[in-house]
């Protein structure tokens, strides 16, 4: 009479099969969450650039026909902002140090919204002072028509001008001697096909939103 097999628990627990599986299940489920948490669905198309040509702080010719098959952010500035701007500038700096990996893949773009003041070497002293390379930063200006189809029409961002009472003396400013210029302050991401992917706050919040969506577009 042959020996009584031991019960289907005792066999399981006994056979190595049963604990790779479980090993296995153990650490690898995590790491799917991990995995489908990080890939995600991409972000949705809000809209779609249209062609638009530039200068940038070099003086050489750059636009929507440069941009293609990038990924890229945007960002909207002028020279002699001291409100927004120097804030956008070093969170546009921090996008491209967290990016520096995808190489010329990505972009980063900067706007003037002050074509009038902002010449290519005014912007190129401006980008200066944040290290920006410009085969990776580029600074944009050009005729103000152009800026503002670009940007308010592609964009869909406000910008403008107000005469502004003069400093001192609470008199009407005579001459348009003083403007105060306004524009908007969140950073945009373009895919490669010229669409607007997102907007951000430049806040640590809005760049750990964008860094995780540029990822997703990337690998889109």
């Amino acid at each position: 009479m042959s020996a009584p097999r031991p019960p289907l628990t005792a066999r399981l627990v006994s056979s190595p099969f049963f604990w790779a599986a479980l090993v296995g299940v153990l650490f690898g489920l995590p790491i799917v969450r991990s995995v489908t948490r990080r890939l995600g669905a991409a972000p949705a198309v809000l809209g779609t650039l249209p062609a638009f040509a530039l200068i940038d702080q070099r003086g050489q010719p750059f636009g929507s026909r440069e941009l293609a098959g990038h990924v890229w952010v945007a960002d909207f500035m002028f020279a002699s902002c001291e409100g927004a701007c120097p804030l956008l500038a070093e969170r546009m700096a921090e996008v491209g140090r967290r990016a520096r990996k995808l190489g010329p893949d990505f972009h980063l773009v900067s706007i003037s919204v002050d074509p009038a003041r902002d010449t290519p070497e005014r912007l190129a002293a401006y980008a200066a002072r944040y290290g920006a390379n410009p085969l990776a930063w580029s600074f944009l200006t050009g005729p103000a028509d152009a800026i503002e189809a670009a940007v308010v029409g592609g964009f869909k961002v406000g910008m403008g001008k107000e005469k502004q009472p003069a400093p001192g003396n609470g008199e009407p400013a005579g001459n348009g001697e003083f403007w105060q210029i306004f524009h908007g302050e969140n950073l945009v991401l373009v895919d490669r096909e010229l669409r607007i992917r997102g907007y951000f706050p430049a806040t640590p919040e809005g760049l750990d939103r964008l860094m995780e969506a540029i990822g997703r577009v990337v690998n889109a």
